[in-house]
């Protein structure tokens, strides 16, 4: 049914405030007759609508007019996306903790949007609660001029961000430049930074970014868009009016705050224990999260070479000083992050971080550069047609920018709104002046749209502070303002702020075409940022101009699915990132290099793009443009998909995509190929074979056809009957509900048991359809079915001795709680956050081991869930959780039985996890540490039935094992063992006491290596069988490519030999010791107050932590009802190359 309506903007917000409080109150009466039931109808007016809420079996009615509002008359709270929509995938249960700093890596091009995650539920897409956009001339609560809103500073700089006065056009240089001096912050031109650059020179920048919880401060997110007052009746019902001074909502005096909202800020009082509980409990609340500092510091760093830069002895990237005759680094800009001096583990001093460390500096490739790049692309072409971006409203959110500077031009930039609580617009730094010029720059430095529409959105201080309340409220303006493209250089690792992930998928939900930087933290795999790894986002990855990935640019896979599952293909494309030449900040052009560069690229050629397809407007959205631009990009030769995407972005072919572009379905990777190497890396270097863990590729869905969609009918599973594909088993597992614009599907593949002793090639397919509701002017659904065709190289099961098996489970990272880095002396990386994957941070351990013959295999569930007569050693390689009591009992019986198990553990030591804790300046805050570098209390009650136990201890050095070179980085030390086993003992630094007490000095004897042959139970009949073998180290850092020092790759296959045919490898054996080993010894104990039971898969969701879940079901996969087809399988096309 189609209603149409004609009313004002005021009148949409005032019947906006009654049906939210009617549907409010009418939950909290239980009057069912106030509400639709699950199957009711939908009601939309005629008008451009985006479908944001188009979805099928909701309750969603959508009134769309010069508003575009989605109003949530009835929210089933089970609905929302509780885990991860991507496949098989980890769990977490409860809220973020309000104890946790999330310290991240992301260097340039880095955000922070999260997720959380309810243990053991399938992951269902949340829906959008409620979109508004508002045309110009219902915008009453701009200024009068519209293309200038600042707001102004607060009192402090506190949690809620801009509280203050609102106030006109920014006036005179000498007047901001007074405002800045009284308000304590520099002005740009009294700074002695080096952002302002106006040379052609080349800079690579560098971006520490860093969010931090706010005590006692949280974002309450309800279920719909309320007026202000609704908003606060609804906490008051909560919370008591008796107990009003022990909670305060915080003000947000900005350009929004007449408007409805979908939030507020919070401060309780910490003696209010039962606040947040009692917040979730209303009916119109649908999340309370901590509130979050957002905290970014720039670096710009001489990059002569165009794609790295110099990295110093000291591990730190390096830089030539800022050419004014000082020694002054060019990274003025020192912001409150681990690396400036705001925030810092304060007991970790310069006696021991300045000790010399072990990795040398290097010098990277020198790269070619374009002058312009709008040249290397050919954006010159689609210029001669006639196209420059006219029409199309680009957002950037960065650090602001000038209203008069000469690459705009005049009139082009439309509005310029402040978030922050700073009293200006513009740009102090130069990061947003030079995203801005890249996009639409008209002249030196030239930008692919100049004439496109400029929302410049400043959302982040000249300290480069930000806050989630800040992002939330100008993401609702975006949305407000319809904002065809937003250009997002920020990321991180955090992908559990709940409020940000919600907006951003809110955003796309209303047609915001959403472009995001991948990170710099390669080449290291496991390094995305987010929001660029989410399915709905373009997330984009750097390229130098010799079209080979910048060694900056972060690798895939996506880690939000593991431990149970596995990540999603990202990067969705790469372009030019290294040496691109820009707006610098005051004119002239400067040369930048990251992924916050590359960023903005795609977002002007998205903008350029969308700008030729005037006449067909309804034809581009977030999922339509995202595929022309996959569709179109050319592959680069030896690289594979965790690296690239589908390739290198291609302006002038994705133009043509889109020109033919009909709305569609597609996938991505569009074709799974386990044999096409080196593209399909890691899939393609090991073959598949009968009784191994299933192989997953979490393929993603975009829906071209409309914002919500579902699959019809039954997905097929297709084996080519003369392609053997009867030799293939395959399990699915898909969305539910394909939003927005896109979905996952899980395929599991493994082979069947006739194809045991069978090798050869295996071809299928699988065959989908999707459907989304009609658009305006159709009658039926709309349906796109597509195929996904399979092949893979199957051989026969290979011996026991051949398969490991790598312990998954039992690692946890960053996100959602502080886990700390294996190597204490990387001060500048402190978090564990690359999912410790084979493919991932020990991505070099799975190549070389591959190459000595063995096929690794990963557990995504407890120990209870294996066969391990089918596998020789079991891999616990830094492991973080905790144990099962059934995982210690399965786990002696699996070695009286013949497993080995070899464990390379890491530090605990709870005196150091105190030490290490992060101190904010701003929020007076600690933020502690939930372990140590290994959960070393949990693997000695796994150890126990052998009388095997690590140590508190903390040790570091150099040492020789014959003629292998070691570092031992921060490793534990053995303190329980059998008398008859094999120990290897070595002098080694105290870290633990230097880290306490500033002392360096050497503990003797110090043991890092155990062998042990175990003795197997005398059977009932009087025989025994063999039993296996356990071997412990002390450090996983010889492992891990995150910090690696020396790999000790020859260590693990010694290891291996012993552990598989009881050759004791003789290197060891001259280093055998005699030293006995102190019975008494305390064992360490748990963090008292450690909130580990958050973040845990094990233990029981409660502070006491000590009694865990109930053991989960292992997972069990249906695997597709098999329909033959009896012809040859296509031939799969592959994508143009370079």
């Amino acid at each position: 049914m189609r209603i149409r309506f004609g009313f004002s903007l005021q009148s949409w917000l005032l019947i906006l405030g009654f049906a939210s409080i009617c549907h409010c109150a009418s939950r909290l009466l239980g009057n069912a007759s106030l509400l639709p039931d699950h199957n009711s109808v939908e009601f939309h007016q005629e008008f451009p609508v985006d479908n944001a809420t188009s979805k099928f079996g909701s309750d969603v009615v959508s009134i769309n007019a010069s508003v575009r509002l989605l109003i949530k008359v009835q929210t089933n709270k089970s609905s929302e996306r509780k885990n991860d929509p991507h496949s098989p995938h980890d769990t977490h249960s409860g809220h973020q903790p309000s104890n946790v700093s999330d310290v991240s890596r992301g260097r340039i091009g880095d955000s922070n949007v999260t997720q959380s995650n309810a243990s053991g539920e399938q992951k269902t897409p949340i829906q959008p609660d409620l979109s508004y956009s508002a045309n110009q001339q219902g915008a009453d609560a701009s200024p009068k001029h519209e293309h200038d809103r600042i707001f102004p500073e607060e009192s402090s700089e506190s949690s809620s961000g801009n509280r203050t006065e609102q106030r006109g056009p920014g006036g005179s240089a000498a007047n901001r430049s007074k405002e800045a001096a009284e308000s304590g912050e520099a002005h740009p031109t009294s700074q002695a930074n080096c952002s302002n650059i106006t040379a052609d020179e080349s800079v690579q920048l560098l971006v520490d970014f860093s969010t931090t919880v706010l005590e006692n401060e949280h974002i309450v997110v309800f279920d719909s868009y309320y007026s202000e007052n609704a908003r606060h009746n609804f906490v008051k019902a909560a919370l008591g009016v008796t107990s009003a001074h022990r909670w305060q909502i915080l003000p947000r005096d900005n350009i929004l705050s007449s408007h409805p909202s979908d939030f507020d800020v919070i401060r309780i009082s910490s003696d209010y224990q039962d606040a947040v509980e009692n917040l979730e409990g209303h009916p119109c609340v649908k999340r309370v999260t901590p509130h979050k500092k957002l905290t970014r510091s720039l670096k710009f760093v001489s990059d002569e070479d165009g794609e790295g830069q110099d990295v110093s002895e000291d591990g730190q990237e390096g830089g030539e000083p800022c050419g004014d005759g000082t020694d002054q680094p060019c990274d003025m800009q020192k912001f409150q992050t681990m690396r400036g001096k705001d925030r810092r583990s304060l007991s970790l001093g310069a006696a021991f971080w300045h000790s010399p460390v072990r990795h040398k500096g290097r010098k990277l490739m020198r790269s070619a550069s374009s002058a312009q790049i709008t040249s290397a692309l050919q954006a010159e072409a689609l210029w001669d047609m006639g196209f420059s971006g006219v029409g199309v409203k680009v957002a950037i959110f960065d650090t602001g920018l000038a209203e008069d500077h000469p690459h705009f031009k005049k009139g082009r930039i439309k509005d310029r709104t402040n978030w922050t609580n700073e009293k200006t617009l513009d740009d102090g730094l130069g990061h947003g002046t030079f995203v801005a010029g890249v996009i639409s720059s008209y002249r030196e430095c030239l930008g692919f749209a100049p004439d496109a529409d400029l929302y410049i959105f400043r959302v982040f201080t000249n300290k480069q502070v930000s806050y989630t309340s800040w992002f939330l409220d100008a993401f609702n303006y975006a949305i407000m303002k319809k904002i065809n493209i937003l250009n997002l250089s920020i990321g991180g690792p955090d992908f559990m702020d709940q409020p940000f992930v919600d907006k951003v998928w809110e955003l796309t939900a209303n047609k915001v075409i959403l472009v995001s930087a991948i990170g710099n933290d390669g080449p290291l795999y496991g390094t995305l940022n987010n929001p660029a790894d989410q399915m709905d986002v373009i997330g984009v990855g750097g390229i130098n101009f010799d079209n080979q990935i910048a060694k900056f640019s972060s690798r895939g896979m996506t880690t939000w699915e593991l431990p149970r599952g596995y990540g999603r293909v990202k990067p969705d494309i790469v372009t030019y990132g290294s040496s691109v030449r820009g707006s610098a900040l005051r004119g002239g052009c400067r040369t930048l290099s990251g992924t916050s560069v590359a960023s903005p690229v795609v977002a002007g050629a998205v903008t350029l793009l969308m700008s030729t397809m005037a006449n067909h407007p309804n034809i581009v959205n977030p999922a339509s443009m995202k595929q022309a631009l996959m569709s179109s990009a050319r592959r680069l030769p030896d690289t594979n998909m965790f690296e690239q995407g589908q390739g290198k972005l291609d302006l002038v072919k994705a133009y043509q995509m889109l020109r033919e572009y009909k709305p569609q379905v597609t996938l991505h990777p569009s074709y799974i190929d386990l044999t096409e190497c080196p593209y399909m890396w890691p899939y393609c270097s090991q073959p598949i074979y009968y009784g191994g863990m299933p192989t997953i590729v979490n393929v993603t869905i975009l829906n071209g056809m409309g914002v919500t969609g579902k699959f019809r009918d039954k997905l097929l599973w297709e084996p080519f009957t003369p392609q053997f594909g009867g030799y293939l088993e395959v399990a699915l597992q898909y969305s539910q509900t394909v939003w927005p614009w896109s979905g996952y599907l899980a395929v599991s593949i493994s082979v069947a048991k006739h194809g045991a002793n069978w090798e050869g090639i295996a071809q299928g397919q699988i065959t989908l359809t999707i459907e989304s509701p009609p658009e305006e002017g159709e009658t039926e659904p709309r349906l796109s079915t597509v195929k996904l065709p399979i092949k893979a190289k199957i051989i026969p099961t290979p011996p026991r001795n051949k398969r490991l098996l790598w312990d998954q489970y039992h690692n946890l990272r960053y996100p959602p709680g502080y886990f700390p880095r294996d190597n204490l002396r990387m001060k500048n990386d402190p978090l564990d956050w690359n999912g410790d994957h084979i493919h991932t941070n020990f991505k070099d351990l799975y190549l070389h081991l591959r190459s000595a013959g063995y096929f690794i295999e990963v557990l995504g569930a407890p120990y209870t869930c294996f066969d391990a007569t089918q596998y020789g050693v079991l891999l616990l390689v830094d492991p973080e959780e905790e144990y099962f009591p059934e995982e210690v009992t399965k786990l002696k019986r699996d070695i009286d039985n013949g497993l080995s198990i070899i464990v390379f553990a890491d530090w605990f030591n709870v005196t150091v996890m105190k030490k290490i804790k992060f101190f904010d300046e701003n929020t007076r805050q600690w933020w502690m540490p939930d372990t140590g570098g290994a959960n070393i209390p949990a693997l000695n009650e796994l150890l126990s039935p052998w009388n095997m136990a690590f140590g508190d201890g903390v040790f570091e050095g150099d040492f020789k094992i014959g003629s292998h070179d070691m570092y031992y980085a921060s490793g534990t030390s053995i303190v329980r063992f059998p008398k008859d086993g094999l120990l290897v003992v070595e002098n080694l630094k105290d870290q633990g006491y230097e880290v306490d007490s500033g002392v360096s000095v050497t503990a003797a004897n110090v043991p890092v290596l155990g062998i042990y042959q175990t003795q197997a139970p005398v059977r009932e009949d009087n025989t025994t069988v063999p039993s296996g073998r356990i071997v412990l180290y002390g450090d996983s850092n010889c492992l891990d490519g995150s910090h690696m020092q020396k790999d000790c790759f020859w260590l693990l296959d010694a290891l291996l030999e012993y552990t598989i045919h009881g050759n004791v490898p003789p290197i060891l054996e001259e280093r055998k010791s005699s030293l006995t080993l102190a019975a008494e010894l305390e064992l360490p104990e748990r963090m008292e107050g450690n909130h580990l039971y958050r973040f845990s898969k094990v233990l029981g969701n409660h502070p006491a932590g000590s009694q865990s879940r109930v053991l989960p079901v292992c997972p069990h996969l249906v695997w597709a009802q098999s329909h033959p087809l009896n012809h040859s399988a296509p031939v799969i096309q592959n994508v143009e190359t370079l």
